[in-house]
């Protein structure tokens, strides 16, 4: 019975609502999800409909650069909380804690949204898929330079303050402007998310504000003057 409570407790949500360090998100509804381009996905793969211009537009700009060396293909794309839930559960080793730091537990993550994608790179010699080794691969450079172009941006950063695993594969869509169909729908449910740990490459860098002088005090109206009583 202790173990259990431990383990609720561990489970339980803090006061930005996260749980093992993952923000909650909601299962997108059925009718908002495509199949992502012909050959992408290494599995199964479906996206949110507002992603697929960008992700069409990144991949054939990717197919014509030389310097990719290899194709962008996809491992894994939209999850279910109830698909998530067994990923979390046979993903990763050690308690809840320790399989948190790569795998988001069910209902808290990314893929959930439909706006998440793991990428892959093919071929990738000596470099199994989901493996920080992707980031020393001329496709997965070219990815940290050009995806922001199409409105995508890595959501787990090497150090990043969430404590998550650095995920070089890992991308989600927030669109490449804010007015871009779908943007603002992406931008709300990521809205904690990127306030709070920031993405890098992000499509808006952090505000950067320069204090350059102390401003002057403010001017004040003069007082009214008070009229003398007559006696």
């Amino acid at each position: 019975m202790l173990v259990l409570i431990l383990a609720q407790a561990v489970m339980a949500p803090i006061g930005d609502g996260r749980v093992l360090g993952h923000f909650p998100y909601g299962n997108v509804a059925p009718g908002e999800l495509v199949e992502a381009p012909v050959g992408f996905g290494l599995h199964a793969c479906q996206i949110r409909r507002d992603v697929l211009p960008d992700l069409t537009a990144l991949l054939a700009a990717a197919a014509t650069d030389p310097t990719t060396g290899g194709s962008v293909r996809g491992v894994s794309c939209h999850r279910s909380i109830e698909r998530q839930s067994g990923v979390f559960r046979t993903g990763g080793e050690g308690d809840d804690q320790s399989r948190a730091i790569s795998v988001a537990p069910a209902g808290y993550s990314e893929h959930t949204t439909g706006y998440a994608i793991d990428f892959a790179v093919r071929p990738s010699p000596n470099c199994p898929d989901i493996e920080a080794c992707m980031a020393a691969l001329p496709a997965a450079r070219w990815l940290l330079a050009n995806a922001p172009r199409f409105g995508f941006e890595l959501s787990f950063p090497p150090g990043n303050r969430q404590q998550v695993k650095w995920e070089p594969w890992h991308w989600r869509w927030v669109g490449r402007t804010a007015d871009a169909p779908g943007a603002a729908k992406a931008r709300f449910i990521f809205a904690k998310a990127r306030a709070a740990f920031p993405a890098n490459p992000s499509i808006y860098p952090p505000l950067n504000i320069v204090l350059t002088g102390q401003p002057s005090p403010p001017i004040l109206p003069p007082e009214p003057k008070k009229k003398k009583r007559r006696r």
